[in-house]
This record gives C-alpha cells, sequence and structure tokens, in this order.
C-alpha cells in the first residue's frame, strides 16, 4: 500500500521535491540490495523459512515508524532500514517455492505465487489510495498490520521448516566450495538485461503514481484503483495463460515479446489525449508485457541454479530489482525535474525495446549452446 503513493506523499504533502522523492526512494532501493543479497544468504545458510518469518514481522512494525517520519534524513534512514529488513524475504520466498514445487509445475508455481501477490497488488493500492485521501496515517498503520497479520497466517499454516545442525554445516561447506553464481557467465548477462529491464518495470511504483497526480490532476483514489488494475489483470488471467504457454516455446521467446511490449505502453502517455485513454491503454500494454516476461525470467533465474547455490541466485535476481529501485526513482526523478515526462517516457520506451533486443541475443547465445552440446 505505501510505495506505490510515497513519491506523492513525500511531493504533496511533506513538500518535498521531486528529487527528494527520488532520493528517498534510492535510499529505499540501496536497502533492497543489501537486503536481498543478506537475505539469500541466510536462506542458504539458516532456512528459508526464518528468514521470512522475522522479515515480515520487523518489516510491519518499521512501516508504522515510517509513518511517523517527517524530516528528509529521519525518513530516508527509515526507509532504508525498511528495505534491507523487507527485501530479505524475496530470495528466502523463492527458495521456499522451490522446496514446495516441483521440477515439472515450477513455472506455474511461480505464476501461482505471483498471483497471489498480485491479488494484492490489486486491492493494496485501491484500499490505499481511499485510506491515503483520508488520512496518510491509516495507510502506514494498515500497510504495517497487513504484514504482521501475514506472518501469523504462515506461522498458522505452515509449519516451520529448519535446518539441523548437520544440515547448516554441509550448506555452508557447499556454499564456500561450489562454483559461484558470478562464474556463470550467461545467467551474469540475463541478470544485466533484467536490471535495464526493471528501470521501466518500476516506473509503474515510481514516477507513474507521480505523473498521473501531477500531469493528469487524478486523486489518490483513482491513481490507487488504476494501478491496482494492473494487479486485478495478473491474477484473473496469468495462470491460464502460463499454463497455456509453459512449454509451447523457449521461455526466452515470451520474455522478448513481453519486454518489448512493455516499453510501448509508456508511449501511450505521449500519444493519447485526454486522462481516460493514456491511462487504461498504459495499463493494458504494461500488464500484458508483464505476464509474458517476469514469470519466465524467475523460471529460468533458478533453472540455472542448483540446491546448494538457489539462494545465492535468488538473491543476484532480486537484487537486479533492488539496483533498479535505487536507479528507476533517482533517474526517473532528475529526468522529468530537468526534461519533463514527455523524454523520461520516450526514453523509458527505448530502453525497454533495447533489452528485447538484448534478450534476442541471450536467446540465440542459448539455442546455440544447446545445439552444441547435443
Amino acid at each position: 500500500m505505501v510505495i506505490p503513493f510515497m513519491t506523492v506523499y513525500l511531493t504533496q504533502r511533506l513538500h518535498f521535491s521531486v528529487e527528494q522523492a527520488g532520493f528517498v526512494m534510492a535510499c529505499f532501493g540501496v536497502g533492497s540490495v543489501i537486503g536481498a543479497f543478506a537475505g539469500g544468504r541466510l536462506s542458504d545458510r539458516i532456512g528459508f523459512y526464518s528468514v521470512q518469518f522475522w522479515s515480515l514481522l520487523l518489516q510491519g512494525f518499521l512501516l508504522i515508524l515510517l509513518g511517523q517520519m517527517q524530516t528528509l534524513v529521519q525518513i530516508s534512514v527509515c526507509i532504508f532500514v525498511l528495505s534491507c529488513v523487507g527485501e530479505a524475504f524475496r530470495p528466502a520466498n523463492s527458495a521456499a517455492i522451490v522446496h514446495y514445487s516441483s521440477i515439472e509445475n515450477r513455472t506455474r508455481s511461480y505464476s501461482l505465487a505471483r498471483l497471489a501477490v498480485n491479488l494484492g497488488w490489486s486491492v493494496g493500492p485501491a484500499l490505499g489510495g481511499i485510506l491515503a485521501s483520508y488520512s496518510y496515517d491509516l495507510l502506514f498503520w494498515a500497510d504495517g498490520c497487513t504484514s504482521i497479520i501475514a506472518i501469523l497466517i504462515m506461522r498458522f499454516f505452515l509449519p516451520p521448516v529448519r535446518k539441523s545442525k548437520e544440515e547448516k554445516k554441509e550448506a555452508a561447506i557447499k556454499i564456500k566450495d561450489s562454483s559461484s553464481v558470478y562464474k556463470d557467465g550467461l545467467y551474469l548477462a540475463f541478470i544485466g538485461l533484467v536490471t535495464v529491464f526493471a528501470i521501466g518495470f518500476f516506473q509503474l511504483s515510481t514516477m507513474v503514481p507521480l505523473y498521473m497526480a501531477s500531469i493528469l490532476h487524478m486523486n489518490e483514489a483513482h491513481i490507487g484503483i488504476t494501478i491496482g488494475t494492473n494487479g486485478l489483470i495478473i491474477a484473473l488471467i496469468e495462470m491460464v495463460l502460463i499454463y497455456q504457454l509453459e512449454g509451447r516455446k523457449h521461455g526466452m521467446q515470451f520474455i522478448i515479446f513481453g519486454v518489448i511490449l512493455g516499453g510501448l505502453s509508456f508511449v501511450s502517455f505521449n500519444l493519447l489525449p485526454g486522462i481516460l485513454a493514456p491511462s487504461i491503454i498504459f495499463i493494458l500494454l504494461f500488464t500484458v508485457g508483464e505476464m509474458f516476461s517476469i514469470p519466465f525470467m524467475t523460471s529460468f533465474s533458478i533453472s540455472r541454479s542448483g540446491e546448494h547455490n538457489r539462494g545465492q541466485y535468488a538473491a543476484l535476481y532480486t537484487i537486479a530489482y533492488s539496483i533498479c529501485t535505487i536507479v528507476a526513482p533517482s533517474l526517473g526523478g532528475y529526468m522529468v525535474e530537468h526534461y519533463g515526462f514527455t523524454i523520461w517516457w520516450y526514453i523509458t520506451a527505448g530502453t525497454c525495446i533495447a533489452t528485447g533486443a538484448g534478450f534476442y541475443m541471450l536467446y540465440k547465445k542459448l539455442t546455440e549452446g544447446q545445439l552444441k552440446a547435443k
């Protein structure tokens, strides 16, 4: 609930500049990188269950605390700590999905997890927008409480999965002796492309709400409902779509299409008149692009890992997105402040399309490698 409205909250309620708001979101990104790295290492050593539990529990209290902060320094420090703690959840959760799924249904398992996330994303911004229109204090309290409730539900329905002392020792030895994720050249190229793509992807929760508020003059409730539509569409369609697509073509082909389509969605802001048309077309194109790209990105990421280094691979994949929570708002804030939204949307679209070309080159390299192996 909170993150989609942070730039609006900082600029319109606390009267920060766009660049200051970008700096705050960049602090969130720096913490995300550290949290993702730590979460991956801890998941390999002590197990995914404990990491998930403490991450969500502490995140809940930190979200409530964030709502009490007022100055730039206070908010920057608090959101940095919040993201360190919160992002540790993601690689642990990826490892948990592997634990509870099989190889045959892994892409669908990740898609099911995304369905849950996007059900939250469809309700969260819409409810958050309504709460924010009354009081931003309610927004921070509600988001914090949902994190705490989520971890209580996990504790009730899923028995703790703990590693024995022997397993912890064995995991530490394997991490030390196994091939490092940083020696997997193809995976590093993939991560680089994901990082560039995610700069555009994270505009949805940073510059897009600000554009809707300042240029399209939409209020918080309407912004929340519009952005929440993204999650609702994914929740309704993605599982069926992935079930139909999985195994029909190489996953990288779907990624290429999705990345390019997502990039084109930003052009709608510049080419379409009015308020309703650009918002609707943007959300539709962006959402379809997301459904074709991210589930297959996640599946490819996990397919490169082994049991002993899955946390490292998941952490690096999470870090790719975390880096963009630094770059996307700070770069976007600077560009919008100095050159305006129109230029920034064209740059974002061009970057995503160029990334699609990069994924195509990676796909050719993968297929050539498979033919040589045969």
